[in-house]
């Protein structure tokens, strides 16, 4: 706020405008154009002074201003004895202008800011308003007040025309030179605002001074606002600076023409006004010039700062519209980089998984192995799910929220798929985990089978976590339009501190290195993102060592019933098919994958056939009639997706042969790319023998999906 009172320039500020000399020089001229005016013509048309000493006071910093002031004041004094002026009138006329300019500079630093950046119009306006016109006023009170008083006569009308040629000329002055001297301080922030190149802009000037000349030196016909169209196309096409300069070419040439009795303001008829037989007409017409030349300026310049502020926003937002695209495309590269990150970590990290609880469930289920050694190899089996549950909660997490995929699901069997992780967790803990379905029997809902795992595993595997004895349920039900999924147990509830943070990332009940439980936190905040996605709520009611209840209510739309075929138990075993042994094509670039394959189905009774990239699996099917073809996707020399894509085209059985891609990488949109290839189904590791067991009772029963290759796949 200080700054704002500040009259000089702060002497840390930057140096704008012209140095100190020049101000003194262009007052030293405006001094000889009016002595010039006045011994020609007996009249001046517009004070350009005091103008001068504004800018020069506002641009410069106090040391130089002083000298400038101190400068001009003696110029100023001189200027007054060369005219002739003695006694008072002597020090009146520089006081007056010295006191005018001071009192215009203290103002203009008030009402402007420190800034005045007169590139915006409001500050221009505001310029006018409440800084030349109070100061002008204010002078020309006391200046005509103190003739009253020495003179001792009284107001008259020519004293009032006196004063108002007085104000007229005055303000004239502040408002043509000061606004353009600080316009031209600031001239190399208009590079680049200009529509007119250089032979445009010598037309423009070209046309001005022609129809300018053509229209003032004249004495025929009234027709001054010929001016105004090639100074508005001035204002429209080029800088406020250059607009400025024509202003002063115009003035200068209407000046000159009406003071030597030429132009449209000579042909105006004076009214009879008495108590001005006095008065010169030349003066009078001067007041009629006056006005012609402030509307020339009240127009043109606020004209120009307003197109050249707009050019000025054009560019800003242009500039703004490339950093947008910008940061756009790098925003797509990064997200792109992400997810390429993602999908290379969830396959590097389930391929060794793979192998551990494979062989986990392969030294589980050898005969003769004792209790002692089961029981640890199903400790690592549970440890390598526990690990791979961290991994894709941590993975899920980073990749964000996916476009949902959304089918007829039984809504019961996806509850039997969620839980069945969190099953011999809770035999060991002697909890009985419950499916409690109140659902419509056979009914099918619209709904994200992914999203809504994801969703219930969370739940479910904390409640078995935190619950020490009794059990826990999942029950479904209707709930108005849309289906409410409630996760129950009988554990130690939550801290009514706890819930409000409850589904933040990384929130956890205990976070001290005395915990009871493991655990990222990350569990709840994917639920309820998930839920967030499907449009639903979760709410949670708990009583601490009564235990909690997750309450999902979900949106799902009701689809088409379905009538399940029960199939006869005998097609449990793929090995009894109709006395034929089942042949398996295991595609696996890695060794231990192919071996962890190839012990399961001989333990299910199938002839396994084991080849390593997509062209030896070609040449097999080629040579050899399978029912089931494991395919993995990354592999060298031929991947698992060209390698379906030429399966398919084989003539013969390539159509109907089941393909299911058994591999690491288990992104959305990785399924998606192995079904539009031409795989019947997607089976991600790590595996285990009931999941490989069922797929291979679906290939031999022909309950498969139909393999589809879509036109994006087959221009792939």
């Amino acid at each position: 706020m200080r700054g704002h009172w500040r009259l000089f320039r702060h002497e840390a500020g930057r140096i704008a405008g012209p140095p100190a000399w020049v101000y003194v020089l262009l007052f030293a001229a405006s001094q000889l154009i009016g002595h010039w005016s006045v011994a020609t013509f007996d009249a001046v048309a517009v004070w350009l002074s005091n103008g001068i000493l504004v800018a020069a006071l506002l641009q410069l910093h106090r040391r130089p201003a002083v000298a400038v002031l101190t400068a001009c004041f003696t110029i100023n004094l001189f200027s007054n004895i060369i005219r002739g002026d003695v006694g008072m009138l002597l020090w009146l006329n520089a006081l007056m202008n010295m006191g005018e300019a001071f009192l215009c500079a203290f103002l203009a630093r008030r009402v402007c800011g420190a800034a005045l950046d007169m590139r915006r119009p409001k500050r221009l306006l505001t310029f006018a308003g409440y800084s030349a016109v109070p100061a002008v006023a204010v002078t020309a009170a006391i200046g005509f007040g103190l003739v009253m008083l020495v003179r001792q006569t009284g107001f008259s009308t020519a004293l009032g025309f006196g004063i108002y040629a007085f104000f007229i000329v005055e303000l004239l002055g502040l408002l043509l030179v000061t606004p353009i001297l600080l316009l031209v301080a600031r001239a190399h922030r208009f590079q680049g605002m200009t529509r007119a190149r250089g032979p445009e802009a010598v037309g423009l000037f070209v046309l001005m001074l022609v129809v300018t000349t053509v229209t003032f030196w004249q004495d025929d016909l009234s027709v001054a606002f010929l001016t105004f169209p090639p100074m508005l196309l001035i204002s429209l096409r080029l800088s406020p600076t250059k607009t400025g300069g024509a202003l002063f070419v115009l003035a200068g040439i209407t000046g000159v023409a009406t003071l030597t009795g030429h132009g449209p303001i000579n042909l105006t008829r004076l009214a009879d006004v008495p108590g001005l037989e006095m008065v010169a007409p030349m003066l009078r017409r001067l007041g009629i010039y006056n006005l012609y030349l402030l509307a020339m300026v009240a127009t043109i310049l606020p004209i120009s700062t307003v197109m050249t502020e707009r050019r000025r926003l054009e560019a800003c937002l242009r500039a703004r519209t490339l950093a947008a695209q910008e940061a756009r495309r790098t925003a797509e590269d990064a997200a792109a980089a992400r997810s390429r990150f993602l999908a290379m970590m969830s396959h590097e990290m389930r391929t060794p998984l793979n192998g551990v609880a494979g062989f986990a469930d392969v030294l589980a289920s050898r005969p003769g192995l004792d209790a002692v050694a089961v029981r640890q190899a199903r400790q690592i089996r549970a440890s390598s799910d526990g690990l791979l549950m961290l991994v894709e909660d941590i993975l899920d997490f980073a990749r964000g929220d996916d476009t949902l995929t959304n089918e007829p699901l039984d809504l019961a069997a996806v509850a039997r798929e969620t839980v069945a992780p969190s099953l011999a967790a809770a035999e060991a803990r002697g909890l009985s985990l419950i499916i409690d379905d109140r659902l419509p029997a056979q009914a099918r809902f619209t709904a994200d089978r992914r999203a809504l795992r994801q969703a219930l595993h969370p739940l479910v595997a904390n409640a078995v976590k935190f619950t020490e004895r009794g059990e826990v349920v999942v029950r479904l039900d209707r709930a108005g339009d849309g289906v409410c999924i409630r996760v129950s147990d009988t554990g130690c509830g939550i801290e009514p501190s706890i819930l409000p943070d409850l589904f933040e990332a990384f929130a956890q009940g205990d976070a001290s290195i005395r915990r009871n439980h493991s655990g990222v936190g990350l569990g709840l905040a994917l639920a309820a993102r998930h839920v967030r996605r499907m449009g639903g709520r979760i709410d949670v009611d708990s009583r601490v060592g009564e235990g909690s209840t997750f309450i999902l209510n979900l949106p799902f739309e009701r689809a088409a019933d379905v009538v399940e075929d029960i199939r006869p138990a005998e097609a449990a075993a793929p090995a009894e098919d109709c006395g034929r042994i089942p042949s398996v094509l295991v595609v696996d670039d890695h060794p231990v994958n192919r071996e962890v394959a190839r012990i399961m189905l001989e333990a299910f009774g199938c002839e396994v056939v084991e080849v390593c990239d997509g062209q030896q699996a070609l040449d097999a099917v080629a040579e050899h009639p399978f029912d089931l073809v494991l395919m993995d996707v990354r592999m060298p020399i031929m991947d698992g997706l060209e390698a379906t894509r030429r399966i398919r085209a084989l003539p013969g059985a390539g159509e109907e042969l089941s393909i299911v891609a058994m591999t690491a990488d288990a992104m959305p949109e990785d399924v998606s790319r192995c079904l539009a290839a031409g795989m019947n189904a997607h089976m991600a590791k790590p595996i285990n023998q009931a999941g490989l067991l069922s797929m291979v009772n679906l290939a031999l029963s022909g309950d498969l999906p139909a393999a589809r290759v879509t036109l994006e796949a087959e221009a792939a």
